[in-house]
């Protein structure tokens, strides 16, 4: 289940989404499809929301968004180029205007080098990919709630980078 504060911000995703006429795609690796279900959860989604992947386990991450196995054995699937590539596969997979990757250790167990909490979020355009690494406290569903959280927030930052024409520039043109 999404945190208000996110189906929140999915709303707003979504209105800042639908007022450009563009559209995300989502591979979900520690989140498990919880952030397309959470935008899903805002009524008339299917005009935002193109589609996604759970690419939990890690051939997922080759056979579903793409990501090169080559990539993969050089930096494993909970690194800042897997959640790049995440987020540049599902997007041209799905023919979305944005991609979302998520890969990340939830917990109780690290996962390689990495503790419970490292989160790797990947963002791309199509020109430009970006990757938040995070650290987030909690068990495991506070983890996955807060990837989701950061994932709506910063796909809402990266939309009010590139404001609408004639949009106010304090509202980043993203105002629902």
């Amino acid at each position: 289940m999404s945190s208000p504060d996110a189906a929140e911000t999915a709303q707003r995703v979504h209105a800042a989404l639908l007022a450009r006429g563009e559209t995300v795609a989502a591979a979900e690796s520690l989140t498990a499809g919880l952030f397309c279900a959470t935008l899903a959860a805002v009524p008339g989604a299917s005009a935002t929301l193109r589609g996604g992947a759970v690419v939990y386990a890690t051939d997922l991450k080759t056979t579903l968004a793409g990501v090169a196995p080559e990539l993969l054995a050089a930096s494993g699937p909970v690194s800042e180029p897997t959640a790049a590539a995440l987020a540049e596969g599902i997007r041209s997979r799905c023919a979305a205007t944005w991609g979302v990757g998520i890969t990340g250790v939830a917990g109780p167990d690290p996962v390689d080098q990495h503790g419970p909490g490292r989160v790797y979020l990947g963002l791309s355009d199509g020109l430009v990919t970006v990757v938040h690494e995070l650290d987030l406290p909690g068990d495991r569903a506070a983890v996955r709630a807060g990837a989701v959280q950061e994932a709506m927030a910063r796909l809402l930052g990266r939309l009010a980078e590139h404001a609408l024409p004639g949009k106010a520039e304090d509202d980043g043109g993203v105002t629902p």
